[in-house]
Formats: C-alpha cells, structure tokens, sequence
C-alpha cells in the first residue's frame, strides 16, 4: 500500500537525482566548452606561429628573375686530374614561343603533370592533400608540386628529397605565387616547355622534337607528344631509343590521362595506343662535346650529382670533379674497342667492366659495353646493372667470408667433404660443374677448383642470416638469401638494388684487398655550386670484416691464379688475387640452343651466357662480366677466358704505376703453418693431404697440392646447380639440371 510519506520520499529522491543529472550535464558541457576553447586557442597560436614562421623563411627568398626561369645553365666536368672533359647541357638547346605550343602538348602536360594548372594561383592546396592522403593509405611518395613549383625548383632549388625541407617549400611556394603574379599561365608554361631536360642531352621540348622526329611541335602526332610529355619525370628512365618499354608504358599512361581529362577521343587514344613507341623516331645524330669513352663513366656522375646534390647537372651551372683517371678510362675502351689486347669471338660480344682505388673507393674507370653506339648519350650502363648472373664469383662473398667471419671456419686449411650432398632441406642432390667428387680437402682447394658442394657447405656453415647481413656489409642487399646464392647472384627481385653488377663486385672485393673496409663506390669528389659555394665528398668507410678474415680470404684467392680455375688472369710479378665466376643454362634452354644453332646438346653443355671474372691487387680492385645482351647467344670456346684476359690486360696497364708491386702483410691474430692460415686460440678440423688427396683424384699421384697445375677443362669451367630463386626460398625444388655458377 502506497501512503503520502512513500509518494513524498519517491519525489525528493527523484528530484535529487535529476539536480545531480543536471550537474553531470553542466560538467560535460563545460568540459567540451573549455576543450574547443582550447583547440581554437590551439589552432590560433599555429595560425600565427606558422606565419611567423613563414615569414621568417621567406625573408630569405631569392629575388624573382626571369634569366633564372629561361635560363639552362650548363655544367663543366673535370676529371681527376682537373682536366676538364665534358660541358653539359651547352649543346642542345632550342627555345619556344608561347603562341607556337600546340594545344595537344598543352593537355598533355597538364594531364600528367598538373591537371589543375589553370584553376590554381601556383600552389594546389586540393592536390598537396590528395598527395598527402594517398602517400598515407598508400605509403608511396607522391608529390604535391604544381608546373609552377616545378619551374621554381628547376630555376632555384634542389630536387633532393633530403632538401625538401620546411624552409625550403615555404620559398618554393612563395615564389610560385609571385611568379603567377608576374606572369601569365601560357608564360609559366613556356618556361616549363623550354626548360625541363628531354634526355640524350636535348633540352626543351621544341629541342627533342627536331632530334627525335626531325619536326617541329606543331607537327607531332598525339602518340609523339604524349611520350615527350612523359619524359621529363625521367629521362633516362623513359628514353625512347635505350628503354623502348618503359618509354611507351610511360606514354600510354600520358594517353590515358588526356582520354579521362576529356582532351582526346576514344579513336584518338585507341590509335594513339597502338602506334609503336619508335614510330618516327630518328638516328640520333652525334653532338657530343665529351670523348665517347667517357658516355658511360659520365652517365654514373650525372646520376651521383642527382643523388647527392638533387640538381640536375645539366642546367645547375656547377663544376664537378671527378675521380675518372682519363688514361685509364681510355686505356679500358681500347681493350674493349680493338684487337690489340684481347681476340673477340664477334662485334656483338659484350664485356662491362668497373675498377675501383681499393684504399678509398674512387671509381677510376668504368665502360658498360663494346662498341657503344656514338650517338646515344648516357644510354644504358651494363656495368652497373644486375641483370646478370655472377656465377661463383659470390662464393668469397657469400659463403667463405661469412664462413670465416663467423668463426665457423677459423683456418684457410679448414677440412670439407666434396662429396655426394642435398641442398639443405631438400632430397635434391647438388653437382659439380663435372658430375663428379673430389672428396675430403682444405676449403683453400675448394675456392682454387671452385667446387660448389663445398661452397653450400660453407655457407649452410655460417648461416643465411649471417651470410645476408655480411653482404650487405659490402654493398650487396639481399631481401632474402638462399642457399643457390653461395654460387649464384641470382635473387628473386628484380629490383635493381639487389643482386650484382661489376660496380658492386669490385667494391666487394676491394675490402679484401684493403683489410676489410667497405667503400660505397664514388664518381665525384668536389661540386664548386653556381651560387659560389662548394662542396667536398668522401666515399663513406664502413668496417666489413676484421683483418683476419681480409687477409685469410686473400690468401686463398691468390691461389686461384696461381693453381686454380683464374690462371688466365695471372702476371708474373705482380701480388694479386682473384676468382673466376660461370653462369649455366637450365636443361631447356640448353635444347632451345641446340635445336637453333642445331648443333647436339652434349656440344651447348660447355656454352654459358655469363663468364666473369673479379680480382685485386693492394691497390686496384676490377670485376669483369662477359656475354651477349641477349643471354640465349652463348659464349663458348675461347670466349669463356675473355673475361680474365680483359682484367689482366687492365692490370698490366695499371701495374706501371706500381699496382701489385707489393704484397699484403698478415695482421695480427694469424699464423701461419705450411700452406694455411690459422686464428690465434682456434683449433679446428684441418685437411691433411694423403695418398689419396683430391689431387690425386684430378690431376693423378704424381702431384701435390702446391704444385697442381690448371687444366684448360678446370679454367673458368666449372658449372653449378642452382634454381631460380624466385621458385625457392631455400634452395628448395632444384632442378639437378639448372646449373649456376663457375
């Protein structure tokens, strides 16, 4: 039953509950009042902070100049001797009006480049926050500049990531807004037509289009402007006569661009799309002003200067200096270019070859190719590319080195087994290049006769990770390693920043030759910059390896030359070290060889499509890679020695300034006992020669080890087995007949 005191206790209570409702509700009130007022007082204080802020670097901004935004100012490049050899970007140049830009090459930039160029003031606030938004979701780099910070850029600053600071953007966009001030939208993009670099030394548009297809703009086809278009991005990465394929992937996503902006037509684009990219195109006429063995080594310092600096060498007005040494950079093209020093089998046979100064890392020389065609400028660099198998030139690299470092091996006289074995984890057996094993010797023999079980051994021995992060140590990057990589440098990326090339190999090999110290190779050593300052650069020195595993690495490399498979590459007189390296056909290749050439598969089982060689001397490290640029035309014959007659043609040039003259000296923590090395306070399991030693088993009984001689089948013969990496991640599934290496 309800009385009057129940009905009055329910009512104070729910009157004290809705005061405390009330107050809990004033709180939270209050509480988002105070938090706006402080996210306004937040943004306020930015407002102005950033003002400031902006105001202060722009207080620095250079003036506006209109000699600055026409202007291309070229470059002088000297060599090591401070000689001057080359001044870029003087020679190709040709300007033009606004009125004479044909309206498809103006949709075609802004299509790819800016498509709100006639909307904005100069700056693109809804295309900085799209480029913000989707380098976000997309963890990509893609850039919020319009054509007018472009031209800016071009005119003024770096384009150097690493220069693309606050300061720097604030100035950037302040004189982009004044030059919209200034100038109308057709003038500003006249300065970008005019301006940018179109590759192949051209400059300008107008300049490319008379190179390239003899014809002024106005009379280009779509398919033609679009791939002009297209190319300041990248020149070397898009030219049209080097990189065919990249240039018209390139060009058809300009088309496609044009087509979604409404500025051609599908029959338009449709038949655009399907003109050849060379379609057109010109012989590129010589108009050079540089030595022609120079294109290569200078293709590198445009590259470096990029790098570093993020200005464009042709039309930054800088002086670079070099560390090419002219006469050898020449001495080199003479190997390659005639027959004096080296009999090549034909005129398409291709040797690319890097030699580096081992105390500092100075590249001295560099050519990517024989007989270079003379009118292409800064064309593709064999010598630096790693689209080619470096066979068992890695086995120092990846298996010995990694091996000894470790302290998994502590003696050059280390006991292995060549012996019938699996690919670790696998039922699948490894061979020798001759099917056959040698049994029980010293891993110095292993490396002289580059056997490959021995060399899987070693690096099962130091571990993939181990090994991995040894290379990396020597400016070799491996996004995974596998076990076919002790004698191969094939890798399942094809991103250019993994794998081998003879620039990395003879960087590699010079911290043998230096006691362990890694030098990033480096082409330019001095900037002196347009605005008056300069700048000096060191290649960086980073520790690879302790002495002892430099000098014990060297020790048995030596004997490569002396007694194993590198006899070719031998000097009298001269202290050098070395190994030999051989890539090999998988089976069907071998028959798809056969049956063009039709010649019997036992004959193409001694052909190769890489032979290589890499060696050093206390001062001077050179790799050498050989073949034909298409891999299926296989050396074979006297072409497999091409490689060390190469490198022992450069070294002799090298040895009259006393390279090799001098040979290495033990650093502590060694000692030696008969042929082999050892580590102070190691004790391992030594090979001891018997009656029964694999020398007898190559050579016969009445040999020993120091005095095996080479036979002509154990020079730069020896072929591995290994698989594709991108079908294992551990030397899984190889097939016993894909053979890799020397």
């Amino acid at each position: 039953m309800i009385t009057i005191k129940t009905i009055q206790f329910r009512r104070r209570n729910n009157q004290k509950r809705a005061g405390r409702e009330l107050t809990t509700r004033d709180k939270v009130l209050k509480t988002i009042k105070y938090a706006v007022f402080a996210a306004l007082s937040l943004a306020l204080i930015g407002i102005v902070v950033g003002g400031l802020l902006f105001a202060y670097y722009i207080s620095s901004t250079p003036e506006l100049s209109e000699s600055k935004l026409e202007s291309t100012n070229s470059s002088l490049v000297y060599d090591v001797n401070n000689n001057l050899i080359a001044d870029l970007g003087s020679e190709k140049r040709e300007s033009v009006t606004a009125d004479s830009i044909p309206l498809n090459l103006v949709n075609a930039v802004t299509s790819i480049e800016d498509k709100r160029f006639f909307k904005h003031r100069g700056i693109d606030l809804y295309r900085i926050i799209g480029a913000a938004w989707n380098n976000l979701i997309r963890s990509s780099t893609q850039g919020g500049s319009t054509l007018d910070q472009q031209v800016i850029k071009l005119g003024y600053f770096s384009t150097s990531e690493s220069d693309q600071t606050l300061k720097r953007k604030a100035q950037e966009a302040w004189l982009a807004l004044q030059m919209e001030r200034k100038y109308t939208k057709e003038e500003i993009l006249t300065f970008y037509v005019n301006k940018v670099y179109m590759g192949n030394g051209n400059y300008g548009m107008l300049t490319a289009a008379k190179s390239y297809y003899n014809k002024d703009l106005k009379d280009l086809s779509i398919a033609q402007i679009a791939l002009l278009a297209g190319i300041p991005q990248a020149p070397s990465q898009y030219d049209p006569y080097s990189e065919p394929e990249a240039a018209q992937k390139r060009r058809d996503l300009v088309l496609k661009e044009m087509y979604e902006d409404g500025n051609i037509t599908q029959a338009e684009y449709d038949e655009a799309v399907a003109t050849p990219v060379t379609d057109g195109l010109q012989e590129l006429k010589e108009n050079t002003n540089y030595p022609k063995y120079m294109d290569n080594y200078l293709k590198q310092v445009i590259d470096e200067v990029k790098e570093t600096t993020g200005q464009d060498i042709f039309s930054a007005g800088m002086k670079v200096y070099t560390n090419v040494d002219p006469e050898a950079q020449q001495y080199l093209y003479d190997i390659y270019n005639t027959d004096t020093y080296v009999n090549y089998p034909d005129a398409d046979f291709q040797v690319a070859s890097t030699v580096i100064d081992v105390t500092n890392g100075r590249v001295i020389a560099q050519l990517g190719g024989r007989n270079q065609d003379s009118n292409v400028s800064f064309g593709t660099n064999q010598a630096v590319l790693t689209d080619r198998d470096w066979g068992s030139t890695m086995k120092p690299i990846s298996a010995y080195g990694p091996a000894i470092e470790s302290k998994a091996y502590t003696s050059t006289g280390q006991s292995t087994n060549d012996a019938v074995y699996y690919w670790p984890g696998t039922t699948t057996q490894l061979y020798n290049w001759d099917r056959q094993y040698y049994g029980s010797m010293s891993i110095q023999t292993a490396i002289q006769q580059s056997r490959n079980v021995p060399a899987v051994k070693a690096l099962e021995a130091a571990g993939l990770e181990t090994a991995q992060e040894f290379l990396s140590g020597l400016g070799i990057n491996y996004p995974e390693m596998v076990y076919s990589n002790a004698i191969s440098s094939n890798t399942s990326s094809s991103d250019q920043k993994y794998g081998a090339s003879s620039e990395k190999m003879a960087a590699a090999y010079a911290a043998f030759a230096n006691g362990g110290t890694y030098y990033k190779p480096q082409y330019v050593n001095k900037i002196e910059f347009n605005d008056g300052t300069s700048q000096s650069y060191s290649a960086s020195a980073t520790r690879a390896m302790e002495e002892t595993t430099a000098y014990m690495m060297t020790d048995m490399l030596k004997t490569v030359l002396t007694y194993g498979t590198g006899t070719e590459a031998s000097i009298s007189g001269i202290y050098q070290a070395g190994k030999t390296g051989t890539s090999n056909y998988t089976d069907e290749e071998l028959t798809e060889i056969a049956q063009d050439k039709g010649i019997s598969t036992y004959s193409v089982g001694t052909m190769a499509p890489d032979e290589n060689f890499v060696g050093y001397t206390t001062q001077y490290a050179m790799a050498v890679w050989t073949g034909y640029k298409d891999r299926m035309t296989p050396v074979y014959g006297d072409g497999i020695k091409i490689a060390a007659q190469v490198y022992r043609a450069m070294m002799l040039y090298l040895a009259q300034s006393g390279s090799g003259s001098t040979d290495w000296t033990m650093p502590s923590g060694l000692y030696r006992s008969g042929s082999y090395l050892y580590l102070s306070g190691y004790t391992s399991k030594t090979y001891e020669s018997s009656s029964s030693s694999v020398y007898n088993n190559i050579y016969g009984s009445s040999t020993t080890e120091s005095e095996a001689p080479s036979s002509e089948e154990d020079t730069d013969a020896n072929a591995d087995n290994s698989s594709d990496d991108s079908e294992q991640s551990s030397s899984q599934s190889e097939s016993e007949d894909e053979n890799e290496g020397d």
